[in-house]
């Protein structure tokens, strides 16, 4: 009894310590921003990506491309950085065509692929999602897809996504919501991530 005792103390403490940020807190400042702003030529949209694990099918991480306004990509708890892409607590700008396949390749190797999943949105769902995704903030390690889903259950449309932990089971959940548009994205490259 006393080493079941002990191993449940051990486990609780083991989850608690790697609910610990693992990513750097980035805020960049309102004129860095503004300088890398970009506002993308195509109606407004939502785009779910989600890397795959090619053996296995299991998602390893989401994030949310925004595109209303402007084009911003929440990436929570995300360890992609480029100088040319201002962060505000996990919430990526200026997210250009070039940007948003470097962003792909990043991920994308031999043993994953990225999936693209399009929804096109109002203007105004969009720049909802822009002002939650502000609100929501900086993520901890293996949260990305619950704070993705915080972010849509706030727009219309969106409210009934269920929540949970895992990013193949959102991927699954929003390629039935109506009018999604679902791409992929390979590379056999061996990653360096």
């Amino acid at each position: 009894m006393k080493q079941l005792h002990y191993a449940t103390c051990l486990v609780l403490v083991l989850v608690l310590s790697s609910c610990g940020y693992g990513t750097k807190d980035e805020f960049a400042s309102e004129t860095h921003v503004a300088k890398f702003q970009y506002v993308h030529d195509e109606p407004a949209s939502l785009t779910l990506l989600t890397m795959v694990s090619n053996k296995n099918g299991r998602g390893g991480h989401s994030s949310l491309v925004i595109n209303g306004s402007q084009r911003v990509m929440y990436d929570p708890a995300g360890r992609w950085f480029s100088s040319h892409v201002p962060e505000r607590h996990d919430l990526l700008y200026g997210v250009t065509p070039r940007v948003l396949k470097t962003y792909k390749s990043f991920h994308a190797r031999d043993t994953h692929h990225v999936v693209s999943q399009k929804v096109f949105v109002s203007a105004q769902v969009a720049n909802l999602a822009i002002a939650a995704a502000k609100q929501q903030g900086r993520a901890v390690d293996g949260t990305c897809a619950i704070n993705t889903i915080a972010i849509l259950n706030q727009l219309p449309g969106f409210e009934s996504l269920p929540s949970g932990y895992f990013p193949e089971k959102l991927m699954k959940n929003f390629g039935e919501l109506p009018g999604v548009v679902t791409t992929k994205y390979y590379e056999n490259d061996v990653g360096q991530n």
